[in-house]
């Protein structure tokens, strides 16, 4: 048997399926022609093994509570080897249905109400999120953005946040998304000597952790063994096989008090087995998606250099931040003068696209917008070609 989908130039429809990316446009506000690059998945196939595995599981017919079993970890801790020479250990495993819902555990599980929990804005949304909706503090040690076109911890600032605001959890974006950035072990460990420093627990989200284009992905946990054990470690195959609507991630907790909290977390929440198609769908993308995996890797690199060349070129007053992982690509509109306002008009109403503005990311991202380029070649060139005609009628 051989891998099928390779062809990532073939545009699929997705609409009228029940696709967020695509069937939703007008129920979240937006015009109904908008071209979708916002949510953070990929307009490719997944591996054909993995079509295959839920096929034939799917004609079994029966549908009963499942779990799984050591080949189901075996799977998760080769490809976590292969790939980030990292082992965890079958005990440290907890199944959850997402990343963001193991965040919102992980706030209930290590913090009371009124407590401080840390984030580097600009930053994925839903972290703030599960922090304020559970009655926490949202403390931002803001990154900066160098001369260099990457964004950069303040470490000085994150050991002040840490001491003034007395901060009980901190949730690291390892790769960061939006701004791209691989963390590298020094930048980690600089954060990560002041999180064992001040006894500060870390979940270290690091979903967008196969997509790296600079660099190499530092596993948080793997650095020290004292970050071991303070790490919350969230994995999952829902980004690396476009497998999100499967509600399958992979959670590593190698403290056992730690473990047992967050556990308990999941018991009051009344979550235990997960769906038996996530759980094939996993196993077969670690076992036998390898070959899918790095033609996909390879297609969105040159869709990143292709955008890179594309902003330089044909979009003046646009600036694309460095991309050095995930599939996210930050855009930077401030020198183009426009305000927040009519920067989303321009995106949504004049060039009909539907993006992921800057600003929900807070308020430093103001002024960029997020674009996914997890599509085909075809699709990114007609995003580009929208902006920057909107750009020229100005």
């Amino acid at each position: 048997m051989t891998e099928r989908n390779l062809d990532f130039d073939r545009i699929i429809n997705r609409k009228n399926t029940d696709c967020l990316k695509y069937d939703f446009a007008v129920k979240r506000g937006m015009p109904a022609d908008v071209l979708p690059l916002w949510v953070a998945d990929m307009d490719f196939e997944t591996s054909s093994y993995i079509e295959d595995a839920l096929v034939e599981r799917a004609k079994m017919g029966i549908y009963g509570y499942s779990d799984a079993q050591t080949p189901y970890f075996e799977a998760v801790a080769g490809w976590m080897k292969r790939h980030h020479n990292w082992e965890p250990k079958e005990e440290w495993l907890i199944k959850t249905p997402g990343v963001v819902f193991a965040l919102a555990m992980a706030v209930k599980a290590y913090t009371a109400p009124g407590d401080a929990v840390l984030i580097q804005s600009p930053v994925y949304y839903p972290f703030s999120e599960v922090i304020a909706d559970n009655g926490r503090r949202v403390v931002s040690s803001t990154l900066v953005l160098g001369n260099d076109n990457r964004y950069h911890m303040d470490v000085a600032d994150f050991e002040e946040k840490l001491k003034a605001e007395n901060v009980k959890l901190f949730f690291l974006c390892n790769p960061h998304n939006p701004v791209g950035r691989v963390w590298t072990k020094e930048e980690l460990t600089a954060i990560g000597d002041l999180c064992v420093q001040y006894g500060v627990t870390v979940v270290s989200d690091e979903i967008h952790g196969d997509f790296i284009f600079k660099g190499e992905h530092q596993v948080f946990a793997a650095i020290k063994k004292e970050y071991e054990d303070i790490t919350i470690t969230c994995t999952a195959p829902s980004k690396t096989f476009n497998l999100a609507s499967m509600m399958m991630s992979n959670i590593f907790i190698a403290n056992p008090e730690l473990r047992a909290k967050f556990r308990k977390q999941l018991d009051a929440a009344g979550t235990s087995q997960l769906g038996v198609m996530g759980l094939v769908a996993c196993e077969t993308a670690y076992n036998k998606g390898e070959e899918w995996y790095e033609a996909m890797l390879s297609y969105v690199k040159a869709n990143a250099e292709f955008t890179r060349q594309y902003v330089e070129e044909q979009i003046p007053g646009v600036k694309m931040i460095d991309l050095e992982g995930t599939y996210l690509v930050w855009l930077d509109f401030r020198e183009t003068g426009l305000s927040v306002d009519e920067l989303e008009d321009l995106i949504i109403n004049k060039a009909k696209l539907w993006l992921d503005s800057g600003k929900i990311f807070g308020d430093c991202g103001r002024g960029f917008q997020r674009i996914n380029i997890a599509c085909p070649r075809a699709t990114l060139t007609e995003a580009l070609e929208r902006i920057r005609d909107a750009m020229k009628s100005r």
